[in-house]
């Protein structure tokens, strides 16, 4: 039986890559029909309704996959990535995932595990400050994986809608997004930044030997990265319309955001979903606090798909 389900989910993979809806749905159906809480099942379904254009059903498939595997979230998000940054970067190129968890992935994608970050968790009730992103400064990546070049780190839930290109071309040694709320300070948006493999080996080691000092000066990874990178000597930002975000330039001001759509500013090459929006809640016009409507960004459909 289980050899059956992984031929059946190759299957329906393969089918997806090859544009046919119809064999995927087929194949995530009979999955689900077999298992009404096979994850796998109801994501394939949850991208096949989506792409044929039923966005609501699609993203209650998505959101149905979630609640079945919540470990297995990013795989809602990782193939739509890939597929995006294949659209829009020209040539070759390695795409890497660091993950302790590389069920269901698609080919395409090299994973590596994540590195050892040896620091303390986060205290009980105290949210992930995303202190792991600081292991692609891990000299890991160079010496163990065997990766070397210049790296551009993307988050998992944006969206892609321009050539990736120019963020390989922009002059800089370390490029990260400015802070949308207040940009008189250093502190960057970690949500898209570039580096060499192995060339600031010091962000890491310095966080390390330093731990309690810097977690009580800094609120998160991106402010210490900024930070430490500002001292380097190295901190560079991306052109402002580069990477804009949709909680702030995307969203219509009140009281227009209950009759238009969410904007996609000129300019755009990737646009960042941090806070209270994710791309499946943007297109669903769905926002997670109250009294802050938003409509369907019908857009994000035209750019977010495998």
């Amino acid at each position: 039986m289980i050899d059956l389900r992984a031929r059946r989910i190759d299957a329906a993979r393969e089918a997806l890559g090859q544009g046919d809806l119809q064999a995927t749905h087929r194949l995530a159906a009979s999955l689900i029909h077999d298992n009404p809480r096979d994850a796998e099942g109801h994501f394939l379904l949850g991208v096949t309704l989506a792409d044929a254009g039923q966005i609501a059903p699609g993203i209650a498939s998505l959101e149905r996959a979630v609640a079945l595997d919540p470990q297995g979230e990013y795989r809602t998000q990782l193939p739509k990535l890939y597929a995006m940054v294949r659209r829009h970067l020209q040539g070759d190129f390695r795409f890497i995932c660091l993950t302790d968890n590389t069920e269901g992935i698609r080919a395409e994608v090299e994973c590596f595990p994540i590195p050892r970050l040896d620091i303390r968790p986060e205290a009980a009730g105290v949210r992930d400050m995303a202190w792991r992103k600081l292991t692609t400064f891990s000299t890991d990546l160079a010496t163990v994986y065997g990766l070397k070049g210049t790296a551009l780190f993307l988050d998992l839930d944006v969206v892609v809608v321009d050539s990736l290109e120019p963020f390989f071309t922009q002059a800089g040694e370390f490029l990260i997004i400015k802070d949308y709320k207040r940009p008189w300070r250093v502190t960057g948006n970690s949500s898209v930044y570039r580096f060499e493999i192995g060339a600031h080996p010091g962000v890491l080691d310095y966080f390390r030997a330093n731990e309690d000092t810097m977690r009580a000066k800094f609120r998160n990874e991106q402010a210490y990265l900024s930070d430490y990178m500002y001292r380097q000597g190295t901190l560079q930002y991306w052109p402002t319309a580069w990477c804009p975000s949709f909680k702030y330039h995307c969203i219509p001001f009140w009281p227009s955001n209950y009759w238009r759509e969410p904007l996609l500013p000129e300019g755009t090459r990737v646009v960042i979903f941090h806070g209270e929006c994710n791309p499946p809640d943007a297109l669903a016009g769905r926002r997670n606090r109250r009294f802050r409507y938003i409509r369907p960004a019908l857009w994000v459909a035209d750019h977010w798909h495998g």
